[in-house]
């Protein structure tokens, strides 16, 4: 718990430096490592695996379709930044 903790603070810290974008590794990157199966997309099973919540898993695909593009990923990631007010 003080990992998640302090990964949340340390984040936050970068965020508000405007770090963390410029070492965030771009969303297709992302889809890329996560994607195990090779479909070009991340089920919420892969998305699990990698370490990411899964009730955030419903909030990213927003097309509903049980996989998480990185067109959907980087559209969560905006809007993430401009809740952010970054």
């Amino acid at each position: 718990m003080r990992k998640i903790v302090l990964a949340a603070v340390a984040t936050g810290l970068l965020a508000a430096a405007g770090v963390a974008s410029a070492q965030m590794p771009a969303p297709a990157d992302m889809v890329k490592n996560w994607d195990k199966d090779g479909d070009g997309a991340v089920s919420k099973a892969e998305w699990i695996a990698a370490g990411r919540p899964g009730e955030r898993f419903d909030a990213v695909d927003a097309n509903k379709d049980g996989k998480v593009t990185a067109a959907e990923l980087e559209a969560a990631m905006a809007a993430m930044r401009q809740r952010q007010g970054g």
